[in-house]
């Protein structure tokens, strides 16, 4: 008995076929096909059940590789630093810092900082308001509150930003009004930045004298349990 290629045939020579079909048939090929498709999305979800463990065996070591490179790096490049605070006799207090040789190869390491603010930053900005509010409706007024609100202005996150504020506070300086200055002050004194990522950042440098940064996904990895950042990276008390 020869098989039937179904997908080889015609609308009209599938229809003629399903006509000759009893339903019991037709019922029975629809189970049939039905377990088909079952038994496939079974087989599926345990190819998915096997794979996975190895695809994250892989990635945990790749991950304890990169985090074991960040600390061997960080310490290396820290003796520089402190070398080079020796030997220039300045202080090293800034986020980042660099170093490169005369072959064009550069790192440069360190941590970046995200605005912060406690829940005080919320009083300074109801204050500001009451000044705005305060304020004769003439058209300079207009001006200056439309240039407030866009310094309020939080980011996608919620946040206000600092330099921003920064802006407002000379804002308020020119304005000279004690309320004004005094809900600015309340603002500053809530900005607390938080520490994020420490990050690693190399490059070469062509032929051209282009600069290649080396990719790297090394930022998100933490350092291995137990590590004191403060041996490794100087770090600087923020101050009001």
């Amino acid at each position: 008995m020869n098989t039937i290629d179904i997908n080889t045939l015609s609308p009209e020579q599938r229809q003629a076929i399903l006509n000759q079909l009893s339903p019991e048939e037709l019922k029975a090929a629809a189970k049939a096909a039905e377990s088909a498709k079952y038994e496939s999305r079974i087989a599926y979800k345990e190819t998915v059940k096997e794979s996975i463990p190895t695809f994250i065996n892989t990635l945990l070591n790749i991950s304890g590789m990169l985090s074991n490179a960040k600390l061997e790096i960080f310490q290396g490049l820290s003796i520089l630093l402190a070398m080079k605070s020796e030997v220039y006799d300045i202080k090293q207090g800034q986020q980042g810092h660099s170093f490169s040789d005369d072959q064009g190869n550069g790192v440069t390491f360190g941590f970046r900082v995200i605005d912060g603010w406690d829940d005080t930053v919320n009083a300074g900005i109801d204050k500001i308001k009451e000044f705005i509010d305060s304020m004769a409706k003439d058209e300079n007024s207009a001006k200056l509150v439309t240039t407030i609100n866009k310094l309020l202005k939080r980011d996608a996150k919620g946040q206000l930003k600092s330099s921003r504020v920064l802006e407002l506070r000379q804002l308020a300086e020119e304005f000279n009004d004690d309320k004004f200055r005094d809900a600015v002050e309340i603002i500053q004194d809530a900005y607390k930045p938080v520490r994020s990522a420490f990050f690693i950042e190399a490059y070469t440098t062509n032929a051209q004298g282009k600069k290649e940064f080396i990719p790297l996904s090394i930022t998100s990895v933490d350092f291995p349990e137990g590590t004191i950042i403060e041996e490794l990276f100087p770090i600087e008390k923020t101050e009001k």
